[in-house]
């Protein structure tokens, strides 16, 4: 594995970069960092060349000032710029949660870029029907952060994402990278309720942009998330564009707890989807 770090307006990005072939750029949820990909990488980076990135003001990617407000359009065109910097090719492209969304505006401004996109459960709650009702949640969220602290708040959050994620695996003995990993998302997880969610929560697709492009566009949600406050932005936006949804293992943090099926799924996704084929979910029905 190699890092490396590329100035941006406003920032320093922090990524990582492993194995060889195409180019792959991974984007995690809100308040991660290239770290929560360590499991799938090993999988991906036998087929790709796997960047995976700290966003802007998270763990090791700094801010030029203090904390701040985190917009969609900021980040999304930090990733342009990182895929610029590294390749004068089209990449590979896949967000999930937060990153999601980051990448699907990425693909709106800046198709040039992208080759195809696998975007994992984006919580863009305001595209629902109900989305007053979450816009206050998300509000609630914001308030018991300054009320009761950040661990009232993640459990609002929690509750709020209907109780479908997964925990990951009880490791007594972590190995020093998991365990940084474990207190460098500890510490973003303030800053994430504080300057991030109510932003990204509500932001519009941009579906004239994406219809133009949304050949190149793989929607993606958890199996275990049917039913589940997650698993409804990617059905909506899938409908928008006439695209199918395609289910992967686990639940919303699926990367995480089921990383290898996940990483073997998504091997399969994005290379039949380079080849011009239908994309299915592997059999468990595409969902639309």
């Amino acid at each position: 594995m190699k890092s490396a770090t590329l100035p941006v307006p406003g920032a320093t990005l922090y990524y990582e970069v492993r194995g060889s072939g195409p180019l792959l750029l991974l984007v995690p949820g809100g308040g991660g960092d290239a770290g929560v990909f360590d499991e799938m990488t090993e999988i991906l980076e036998q087929r790709f060349t796997v960047v995976a990135l700290d966003p802007r003001g998270y763990s090791r990617s700094s801010l030029d000032g203090g904390p701040e407000d985190q917009h969609v359009s900021v980040q999304s065109e930090d990733a342009y710029r990182l895929l610029t910097h590294l390749t004068d090719e089209l990449a590979f492209v896949f967000g999930t949660s937060a990153g999601a969304i980051v990448c699907l505006d990425l693909l709106a401004r800046h198709p040039e870029r992208v080759r195809t996109l696998v975007a994992h459960e984006p919580p863009c709650l305001a595209v629902l029907s109900d989305a007053d009702e979450h816009r206050a949640m998300i509000e609630d969220i914001y308030t018991l952060l300054h009320t009761e602290g950040v661990a009232a708040a993640a459990m609002r959050f929690l509750a709020a994402m209907g109780g479908e994620l997964k925990p990951p695996p009880d490791m007594t003995d972590l190995p020093p990278r998991t365990a940084e990993l474990r207190a460098r998302l500890a510490a973003n997880a303030p800053l994430m309720f504080e300057h991030e969610l109510r932003n990204l929560t509500s932001y519009l697709p941009d579906y004239p942009a994406l219809a133009r492009v949304a050949d190149r566009l793989v929607p993606a949600v958890g199996r275990d998330s049917r039913g589940a406050l997650p698993y409804r932005p990617a059905v909506e936006i899938a409908a928008r564009l006439g695209r199918k949804v395609v289910e992967f293992p686990g639940a919303h943090n699926g990367i995480r707890t089921d990383a290898e099926e996940f990483a073997v799924q998504l091997i399969e996704v994005l290379t039949t989807a380079d080849a011009g084929g239908e994309v299915t979910d592997g059999g468990h029905g595409s969902l639309g």
